[in-house]
């Protein structure tokens, strides 16, 4: 098969280093990829958030197989205009991704639904928001309706400050992802990523996740995209992950179907953990990243076969093959981030580095510059590793950390600690 990934971060390198092991895969592209995708694949220069562009490109290079790895060409409906070309895709109709696009469509899902999750307002304006925080009181969260880049949500300590991130977001500090905003509850327990893959009709679970977004070791600091991530997550036993899929996935999937908006694609999960009950925290409609790393690791190239079922309707007759281990990846990201940072900062030693089932480095925000690979994002490198235990994975991982030479970046020295106590 010639395979298209549309995407150029971590989560984007790690599907593509999964899938190009599939020995159904002949030809693999990934656009627009970034410095470490090319030293593996193709990587093309075309505009993933133009549905035509897209459909184009499919037609000039004979693509059979299409995966969509952001959410925005999700939103943009890039997934419709390809099967309206009668190209198989992975990924949401445009309709189907506002799972993730409106905050306040999500709400509404659980409502409908009986889905337990966060009690919630929904504003259109800074006034009325504003009064609804200081009769609920602090903490309280707020989060922009809109795709903000991961970093729309705002955990408020004091009213003073959820009505600053109020102002803040109607005053534009979010785009238009901040033209609505979401308040809800401050929802206590332990956080973690359950990933399910939905075809429609049925729904197979292929791994869960624990991702750090404070920048800080032990979870301080201000949210970030991530941090790091470490599968699997000790916290969604068994008998907790079957109650988030009879409480919260199967009643979602059924009210798309309902509206006539059936889900196929990715659906990542977002639960809060107490007593436990699991509570929806929030719907991604595509792998997360840093989890998909910690994923695809563990899953392998089964991945192209679980991916190809959902897009073809045939997720009944699918089943992921688990190892009995655990992964762990570690953020490098570039000094300053999430805030200022600088880009075209060398890094050195990768070649050095093992590359093989149990060790990788995946690029997130790199270019190559004169043979030399630079930095060009915040977060820069994913570098991941499994072991029979998490202490072994971890140990792994930061073994690796400590070879690369990059002077201008930074990580957390914590990712697992929660699991290792």
């Amino acid at each position: 098969m010639n395979i298209l990934i549309l995407g150029g971060g971590g989560r984007e390198h790690s599907l593509a280093w999964a899938i190009q092991q599939n020995p159904k895969c002949d030809r693999l592209i990934v656009a627009p990829g970034n410095a470490g995708i090319a030293q593996m694949a193709e990587c093309a220069d075309i505009d993933v958030m133009s549905g035509t562009a897209v459909v184009e490109f499919v037609a000039q290079n004979a693509i059979d197989f299409v995966v969509i790895g952001p959410e925005a060409p999700l939103a943009a409906g890039v997934a419709d205009r390809l099967r309206e070309a009668n190209v198989l895709v992975f990924g949401p109709s445009k309709a189907a991704a506002e799972l993730e696009a409106s905050k306040a469509f999500t709400k509404a899902i659980c409502d409908a639904a009986a889905a337990p999750t966060a009690a919630y307002g929904h504003f259109t304006d800074a006034a009325c928001a504003i009064e609804y925080v200081r009769k609920q009181g602090a903490p309280i969260v707020v989060k922009a309706d809109g795709l903000a880049a991961g970093k729309g949500v705002i955990i408020a300590e004091t009213v003073q400050q959820a009505e600053a991130a109020i102002e803040d977001m109607f005053d534009g500090s979010f785009g238009d992802a901040g033209a609505e905003v979401v308040i809800e509850e401050f929802m206590t327990g332990e956080e973690a990523s359950y990933f399910i893959l939905c075809d429609g009709m049925d729904v197979l679970p292929i791994g869960t996740a624990q991702d750090h977004k404070r920048v800080g070791d032990g979870d301080t600091g201000p949210n970030t995209g991530g941090m790091g991530a470490y599968s699997p997550a000790p916290v969604l036993t068994d008998a907790i992950a079957q109650k988030a899929i009879d409480e919260i996935i199967r009643p979602t999937m059924a009210e798309m179907v309902r509206r006539g908006t059936p889900y196929q694609g990715i659906l990542y999960a977002g639960l809060m953990i107490e007593n436990g009950q699991p509570r929806l925290v929030e719907y991604n409609v595509r792998f997360g990243d840093p989890e998909c790393q910690v994923l695809m690791m563990r899953l392998g190239a089964q991945v192209l076969d679980l991916l190809l079922a959902a897009a073809d309707g045939k997720l009944a007759d699918a089943k992921p093959n688990w190892a009995d281990d655990h992964a762990v990846t570690i953020v490098l990201a570039a000094k300053g981030y999430p805030g200022a940072y600088e880009k075209g900062t060398v890094i050195k030693g990768l070649d050095a580095l093992p590359n093989d089932s149990m060790n990788m480095v995946f690029h997130a925000g790199t270019t190559e510059r004169d043979g030399l690979i630079t930095a060009n994002g915040g977060r820069v490198l994913n570098v991941t590793a499994r072991g029979a235990s998490l202490a072994e994975a971890q140990q792994r991982a930061y073994a690796m950390v400590d070879s690369i030479d990059w002077e201008d970046g930074f990580c957390r020295r914590d990712i697992g600690w929660r699991a290792l106590g």
